[in-house]
Formats: C-alpha cells, sequence, structure tokens
C-alpha cells in the first residue's frame, strides 16, 4: 500500500551522526530499504548500485539503509553498529546507512510491514511512502521506481 506516513524514530548513522526521521532524510524523495534479518544484506545490496545510479541521475533523490532492531538490542548498539562500520568502509555507505533501533511491532503496522521476511523497498515523498516493492533487485521492481522518480523529478535531471 501507500499513503503510509513513516514514523518518527531517532536513530544514528555509521558515521555516529544523530538523525531524526523521516525530518532528516536529506532528498525531496528517498529511497528506503528496510532489513530486520542479517541475511538479508544480500537484497539491501542488489538494490545499491541501481540506487546510487539514480542519485547520480536525479537532483532531488537520496537514498537509505535502514537495519531494523527490536529497541531491546539498544544497550548494546555500540557492539551492533560497530560490526557494520567494521564491515562497510566506504564513508557515503555510512551515511546512508541508519540503525533503528525501535519497537518493531509498532515500526511495522506504521508502514503496513505483514512479515519480517519481507525486505521493503519505499520511496518517500515528505516521509510518506509514495511507491513500494519488497525483495531483492528486478529490472521490473526498478523500472516501476523509475517511472514514479521521473513523475516526479524529471525536470531535476543532472
Amino acid at each position: 500500500m501507500v499513503g503510509e506516513r513513516f514514523p518518527t524514530i531517532s536513530a544514528e548513522n555509521l558515521s555516529r551522526k544523530r538523525k531524526e526521521l523521516p525530518k532528516d532524510f536529506a532528498g525531496q524523495l528517498n529511497v528506503v530499504v528496510i532489513a530486520f534479518k542479517q541475511d538479508q544484506v544480500g537484497l539491501l545490496a542488489s538494490w545499491e548500485p541501481f540506487l546510487e545510479d539514480l542519485e547520480e541521475e536525479y537532483r532531488g533523490i537520496r537514498f537509505y539503509e535502514l537495519p531494523t532492531l527490536s529497541s531491546s538490542y539498544a544497550p548494546i548498539r555500540w557492539w551492533i553498529d560497530g560490526g557494520m562500520r567494521g564491515g562497510i568502509r566506504s564513508p557515503k555507505a555510512r551515511e546512508r546507512t541508519i540503525t533503528l533501533y525501535t519497537k518493531k511491532g509498532d515500526f511495522k503496522k506504521a508502514l503496513n510491514i505483514s512479515s519480517e521476511d519481507d525486505t521493503p523497498v519505499m520511496l518517500l515523498e515528505e516521509g510518506v511512502v509514495i511507491w513500494r516493492t519488497e525483495g531483492e533487485y528486478s529490472k521490473e521492481k526498478f523500472n516501476g521506481l523509475r517511472r514514479e522518480v521521473e513523475a516526479r523529478l524529471g525536470d531535476r535531471k543532472r
């Protein structure tokens, strides 16, 4: 579904910068890729080169990787985020990776996510979901995203 509002969450990216989401998403349009499980990292990575190209093509679009964990893990976030930081060397990737420690049930309900087996990919405008899919990258899914971006930012090509 579309039309859901991204919930307000205080978080930190892997560059240790505090973020208030969705307010601190930097683009006019923002793509968020959400992972609930460690084995979904490959699904995140499948989208990465295509989303990086989209950022290069259009002014006004940004993308974020959002590993999402239960708030019960917050006391050891230093260890979890440190492990992720060690595996992600790129400063740009560290900037866009924001670990969410939250009440996952409330988070999933707000965004109409039915299962943690899903890896949602959402396009947000002003914190509202305007397009969505899930799972690994495919050309068909990406073309759907590109059409939505083109409709909204077509005049903002670089």
